[in-house]
């Protein structure tokens, strides 16, 4: 899967080989994660370290949650299921 360009960061996207393994493993679609960069809550550890998260209709191990790193562009670490978020 190639990258693609964020219209709401205004940066490429581009997927890890282990956020590409975890997408397979747990059934997520580029359609889902395109979406998801898109429309997800996102919640900043720090300026470069993001969760971007939502849930996702018609499944149940929600919430869906990306790994991001926020440089010049945006690069997705991991892709996790049944996320919660937590206070910090």
């Amino acid at each position: 899967m190639s990258g693609w360009e964020s219209q709401r960061f205004g940066k490429q996207v581009h997927l890890t080989h282990h956020a590409l393994r975890r997408m397979e493993q747990r059934g997520l679609s580029r359609e889902v994660v395109m979406d998801l960069i898109e429309t997800g809550t996102v919640r900043q550890k720090d300026a470069e370290h993001w969760w971007i998260y939502r849930a996702v209709e018609g499944r149940t191990d929600n919430l869906v949650c990306a790994a991001v790193l926020s440089r010049q562009a945006l690069i997705v670490k991991t892709l996790m299921t049944h996320w919660e978020e937590r206070e910090a």
